[in-house]
């Protein structure tokens, strides 16, 4: 039998096919993530600007909650896709695909060594010997990175990318002004400037800025949850981002990094994880603390011996937005952390560019 084609079958306006497709779906996000989102847009579209440093802050931001769409919405979800990248920065033409996230056994946190614990973390911290940054000098942070790039969910199943682990290099006057930093697959070739002419403040420290912090904890925490007041999930929440942000890729005088480690103790919440693993392999022990939103446990590792800080890990600890338990959701290894003389210079280098 052979079948005509009616003129239906051939020409289908935008209405007809309207109202043939189904309904797009729902992705019940929640207000935060909206704007979340939101704003991680608004900066894409804007001029290029310097490229932040990465913080857990903005990690979260470039999730996608993927659904079951029509054609319609295929360019959106799309477009969300392709702007996701490290710190939120642009990604190039050579960015490596997104990888399935690993996942890990959560091992349950406590309190009963946190005080002794942070104690040790706090005198490593005191100890440290690395020297403070001058006039004309840089701060250089080398670390190895894999930060949270899309979730993707349909009718079948749902899984959460991250980006290969990458190298990550960041150069910074002592007064945050000038910068640069060089990510290769995740920054244009060569890298980009970090020269910046805002205020520094504690969502945007500079060294400099820091030396002026109270190194007394109960003093510190308290100018912490003032000026991060109405940030974030919730102010517990927010006061440890906001510690875990000076930690990784800044440097902090030595006084003012003990006084970090035991205001952060001092955070309803905060427990200790016994075996941790950070972005190089290297196995350790985290303080840690759980968005309760978000059901990720963001992690601080140090070394079990010296107590040096080793990297960061952010874990699902609890089923949210498709994210199953034990998923690692971003995770950080600072390899080297140097003053330099120039900009672009690696440590035992000799000259700039080096």
């Amino acid at each position: 039998m052979i079948r005509k084609k009616s003129r239906r079958e051939e020409s289908l306006d935008h209405a007809e096919l309207a109202r043939l497709l189904p309904a797009p779906g729902d992705p019940h996000l929640s207000l935060d993530r909206h704007l979340l989102l939101e704003e991680h847009l608004m900066r894409e579209i804007q001029p290029v600007a310097p490229a932040p440093a990465p913080s857990r802050r903005v990690a979260r931001r470039v999730l996608l909650i993927g659904v079951p769409v029509t054609a319609a919405g295929l360019a959106g979800a799309f477009a969300f896709t392709a702007l996701t990248g490290s710190g939120g920065s642009r990604t190039t033409a050579a960015t490596p695909p997104p990888v399935e996230a690993p996942v890990v056994r959560i091992e349950p946190g406590s309190t009963a060594q946190l005080a002794s614990t942070v104690e040790h973390i706090a005198a490593a911290a005191s100890a440290d010997k690395t020297p403070e940054p001058g006039p004309g000098q840089y701060i250089y942070i080398k670390s190895k990175v894999s930060y949270l790039s899309v979730l993707h969910t349909d009718t079948d199943k749902s899984k959460t990318l991250v980006q290969p682990l990458h190298i990550r290099e960041a150069w910074n006057s002592p007064d945050g002004k000038q910068g640069w930093l060089d990510e290769p697959g995740y920054q244009p070739k060569g890298g980009v400037t970090l020269n910046s002419d805002v205020e520094s403040s504690l969502n945007a420290p500079s060294y400099d800025y820091l030396k002026t912090l109270p190194t007394d904890p109960d003093a510190l925490l308290k100018k912490i949850y003032k000026e991060t007041k109405g940030q974030g999930n919730s102010p517990d929440q927010e006061a440890f981002t906001t510690v875990g942000d000076l930690l990784g890729e800044q440097l902090a005088p030595a006084k003012l990094n003990a006084a970090l480690y035991r205001a952060a103790a001092k955070i309803p919440g905060v427990v200790v994880v016994d075996h941790v693993t950070d972005a190089a392999g290297r196995e350790g022990i985290a303080l840690a603390h759980v968005d309760q939103q978000s059901g990720d446990r963001t992690e601080w590792i140090f070394d079990r011996k010296t107590y040096a800080y080793l990297g960061s890990r952010g874990v699902q600890v609890k089923q949210a937005d498709d994210v199953k338990p034990g998923t690692v959701l971003e995770y950080t290894a600072v390899l080297e952390r140097a003053v330099v003389d120039a900009q672009k210079q690696r440590p035992g280098a000799q000259g700039a560019g080096a």
